[in-house]
């Protein structure tokens, strides 16, 4: 959905009353749609550019298989970036004689991701669903979808990796390619690619109360990733089906989409609650290097206490846990006390994290000699090294052990 379009002719009358306003403004999808007394159950978006050829048969397969499921509680929000070929007016003469038809046409603004949240804010309905306007998305897959959605889940994924879903005829070129993709997407957000078999998906159906209010910001086409990255997606459900090839139009995949994909990894590991609580914890384990540098000076400097390095070490690295239990109690991990706010637990949260702490002191020092000695890396590098290792080493067991694991 890229590229830019020649000046567009004036809709004629019909179609110009079948076009709704585009919304403007942040990226958050409303709690209460904008029609609040609207008994509509579900709202499914179809982003398009240059779709002349395939919007008109999807819509009408879409039709025949939802009327009987969902009978006149339903929408179709067709979602066009002013295409050259006039997907919009093709799309606003079909809405004339179909009332299930809504569409937007998006002018000043361009891109897949971008458009479904756009009609995700106009929509009117509970489950908010997104489908592509080539076809490839077999559309009798949506009641399967929306009969999950029902089971109480609160997002349901069409997968290409589950039981009942295919690649059609792609080739191994191709499928290398998206298993890389989704490889790299593991490494780097494991607690959202993980989540699901195909995080590339976009053919699917998420509860509006499930990502009402997050403020999202997609790159690319890949906005599964932001919705279950940024959304308070609890329960998920998985379809297969096979994606099946083009019969008509221009595919808009490029060698762009993946360096956006990149950056929206990226973007997504560093704004996620994970990674703002590393960061705190991170920051916390900087005071703690001040506090054990100073007591270390105090009670060891001859001009001070004097008192023996080894000792004054021991106390000093000490008194910097103690220093770093109470920050990261109080703020790096302050929403998993909840309810466990007595003296033995915050004691028991005390003697774990010194247990962890004292284990990634013991292996600081193990890597610090290992590069240092037998890898013969700069001691300074090999230092900051090992301060990075034991950090994670000290945040995942902490995290895992000494505070969601409190009350065990």
């Amino acid at each position: 959905m890229s590229g830019v379009a020649p000046e567009s002719n004036p809709p004629t009358a019909p179609t110009n009353r079948a076009l709704i306003a585009c919304p403007s403004g942040p990226l958050v999808i409303p709690s209460v749609p904008p029609d609040a007394a609207s008994s509509i159950r579900l709202s499914l978006v179809i982003p398009t550019y240059n779709e002349c050829k395939n919007v008109g048969e999807l819509v009408k397969q879409l039709t025949a298989l939802l009327d009987p499921v969902v009978g006149d509680k339903y929408e179709l929000i067709v979602v066009d970036d002013d295409s050259p070929d006039r997907t919009w007016e093709v799309a606003a003469e079909i809405a004339v004689s179909n009332p299930r038809v809504r569409v937007i046409r998006r002018q000043g603004e361009k891109g897949l991701s971008t458009a479904v949240i756009r009609g995700w804010q106009a929509a009117r309905g509970e489950i908010l669903a997104v489908i592509d306007a080539d076809l490839q998305h077999p559309p009798e897959v949506t009641v399967k979808l929306f009969a999950a959605l029902e089971d109480h889940v609160d997002l349901a994924v069409g997968s290409r990796h589950v039981e009942g879903g295919g690649v059609s005829d792609w080739s191994l070129p191709r499928r290398i390619l998206s298993r890389g993709a989704q490889f790299v997407g593991l490494l780097l957000l494991p607690g959202v690619l993980g989540r699901v078999s195909d995080p590339m998906s976009g053919y699917f159906m998420v509860r509006r109360s499930a990502i009402a209010g997050a403020a999202l910001s997609p790159l690319g086409y890949k906005i599964l990733l932001e919705v279950i990255g940024r959304g308070k997606i609890r329960s998920i459900a998985e379809v297969g089906y096979v994606f099946r090839e083009r019969t008509a139009g221009e595919s808009k995949v490029t060698w762009r989409l993946y360096p956006q994909y990149l950056r929206h990894l990226v973007r997504l590991r560093l704004t996620t609650p994970a990674a703002a609580r590393f960061i705190r914890f991170a920051l916390v384990g900087l005071s703690g290097v001040v506090v054990d540098m100073a007591a270390l000076f105090f009670l060891s400097d001859p001009h001070s206490l004097g008192f023996g390095l080894t000792r004054s070490k021991v106390a000093a690295a000490e008194l910097a846990i103690v220093n770093n239990f109470l920050w990261n109690d109080v703020w790096t991990f302050r929403d998993l006390v909840g309810h466990q706010k007595g003296a033995r637990f915050k004691l028991r949260r005390f003697i774990k994290f010194n247990i962890i702490c004292g284990i990634g002191l013991t292996l600081n020092v193990v890597l610090l000699n290992l590069q240092f000695n037998l890898l013969h890396v700069n001691r300074y590098l090999a230092n900051l090294i090992a301060i990075a290792i034991v950090t994670v080493w000290n945040y995942w067991f902490n995290l895992k052990l000494s505070w969601r694991g409190s009350a065990v």
